[in-house]
């Protein structure tokens, strides 16, 4: 009888050593930051009014999904086009209210400075949200290499 209850109570122990360890161990776990932060995309634009529509709206969606994700649009080469003051698409929208809304909320426009020069642009031909970097393509490279950054071309 005394094995027994001897069994039983060293059951008992390890029972209730098994569920504090699991408890410490929950508390802990719940106190490590994940090392994932928000969504960090770079949306390419390099064409006409079709893939400036569907990137506007990818990146609504994205924001509607997760509204923390950073998110940077880089232009060069056509792509610059809708960023250009008082720029409209097909339909005579304006494309600087979309702009202006995705802005706000936090979307950066960076504009490719070779493609100004090669057309002969200037900066002050362009809305106020754009902004201008040295070369488009060496910017995203830098954004997906050394940012972390995932790629996306509408």
């Amino acid at each position: 009888m005394k094995a027994g209850r001897m069994r039983f109570g060293v059951l008992a122990l390890l029972i209730v050593a098994v569920g504090l360890t699991g408890t410490l161990l929950a508390a802990a776990a719940s106190d490590i930051k994940s090392p994932i932060g928000p969504d960090k995309v770079v949306y390419h634009i390099s064409n006409t009014e079709e893939q400036t529509k569907l990137a506007l709206q990818y990146i609504r969606n994205h924001l509607e999904v997760n509204p923390k994700a950073q998110i940077v649009v880089v232009t060069h080469a056509l792509g610059v086009d809708f960023l250009v003051e008082g720029a409209r698409d097909k339909n005579g929208n304006p494309y600087n209210v979309p702009v202006e809304d995705l802005d706000f909320r936090g979307v950066q426009f960076l504009v490719c400075g070779i493609t100004l020069r090669e057309r002969k642009m200037k900066q002050s031909q362009f809305i106020p949200e754009a902004k201008f970097v040295p070369s488009g393509v060496a910017e995203i490279t830098r954004l997906q290499q050394r940012e972390g950054y995932a790629y996306l071309r509408p």
